[in-house]
């Protein structure tokens, strides 16, 4: 009894840390990324121009809080699948697998529907991973599995991959705050109703170079923060989503995470200003809605009792791993210059000696 109880306290310490330190990072996040500053973190010259002059890669902010998303993201699906004794191997596996598809196809579903080369769509990277991830899972349990002697019970899998996709995805529209992407409509042009929901709650950005100006010329007008909204839908789902997994109710996890994150990104979309292709309804909303029938669909034939209980401590102590810890700080850094290398803005640097220094 004390055992549980102290098991019970654990899990409800692990989400209230996490829920207090989203809290600090998403307020600082929403006050200051409007901010023209905050939308390149450095940039690096590989091209000379003239003697002193080089024209540079710029590397953003938005490639670094989509590498920490990543990042967290992972660590969450490793902790909820160690709660339940699953090996690290086998975690790791079906996240290599799921971002091998996903991150191409970020990139090429945006050219698809919004006939854009240099753009990514974390809509349409995640309608894939919904579609392909019970496939990956039975594909590796029966495969890799049975080679290596793990099980893996596939809606507690999908479950796990849902909940981290859920938290990931709400840090990860830090990066569209900093980058003046995915934004939403200005309030000059909404209704008198949205004018006073979002009086006081608001975005301004500011800098020619965030997408918002150079796109539709909305800098500097009030607008819609549809970013920060999505942040808070989903982390808070994800949340609940994380608590419900480790109290036993696996399924039910499953679904919260699936049908807020897809119906709220149907949804939101009548709220945004920035091209998702033709028609008024778009085909990321379509893909939302289809996601929520399959999901509905595999959860009732994959629908499996669990008759232990997630054990939280044992899922955190899998990450104290040096190998997994390199690992982590890999995917960091390949996420990171993948997203990050800007290729819609250039810079020009110029280097030369300051003699009052030498």
């Amino acid at each position: 009894m004390q055992a549980e109880f102290h098991t019970a306290m654990f899990n409800e310490i692990f989400i209230v840390i996490i829920f207090f330190a989203l809290l600090f990072i998403f307020r600082w996040a929403f006050q200051t990324l409007p901010d023209e500053r905050w939308q390149i973190i450095g940039c690096l010259p590989y091209r000379q121009l003239t003697d002193g002059q080089w024209q540079g890669w710029n590397l953003t902010w938005y490639g670094f809080f989509n590498a920490v998303a990543v990042v967290f993201a992972v660590c969450m699906f490793l902790i909820l699948m160690g709660s339940l004794s699953t090996p690290l191997i086998a975690g790791l596996t079906l996240l290599t697998l799921l971002l091998a598809i996903c991150l191409p196809a970020a990139k090429i579903i945006a050219f698809l529907i919004e006939k854009k080369r240099n753009t990514f769509t974390i809509g349409g990277a995640s309608f894939i991973g919904i579609i392909a991830a019970p496939w990956i899972i039975l594909l590796t349990s029966v495969t890799a599995g049975k080679w290596s002697g793990f099980n893996i019970t596939p809606i507690h899998a999908l479950a796990a991959m849902s909940i981290a996709y859920t938290l990931g995805e709400g840090i990860g529209r830090l990066a569209c705050i900093s980058f003046g992407c995915c934004y939403g409509k200005p309030l000059a042009d909404c209704s008198p109703l949205i004018n006073k929901i979002f009086q006081k709650y608001h975005f301004i950005f500011s800098g020619k170079t965030k997408k918002i100006a150079y796109a539709h010329a909305l800098d500097g007008q009030r607008v819609i923060p549809i970013q920060a909204l999505t942040t808070i839908i989903y982390s808070l789902a994800g949340l609940i989503g994380c608590y419900l997994f480790l109290k036993g109710f696996t399924t039910a996890a499953f679904i919260l995470t699936l049908i807020v994150t897809q119906l709220w990104r149907a949804f939101s979309e009548f709220l945004r200003a920035d091209y998702r292709g033709e028609g008024k309804i778009s085909s990321y909303q379509i893909m939302a809605f289809v996601a929520c029938l399959y999901g509905f669909l595999i959860a009732y034939i994959l629908n499996e009792k669990f008759t232990g209980t997630p054990d939280l401590a044992l899922g955190v102590a899998a990450l104290w791993n040096p190998a997994l810890l390199i690992f982590m700080l890999a995917l960091w850094v390949a996420i990171f210059f993948y997203a990050g290398k800007s290729r819609v803005t250039t810079s020009v640097i110029e280097i030369h000696v300051l003699r009052e220094k030498i």
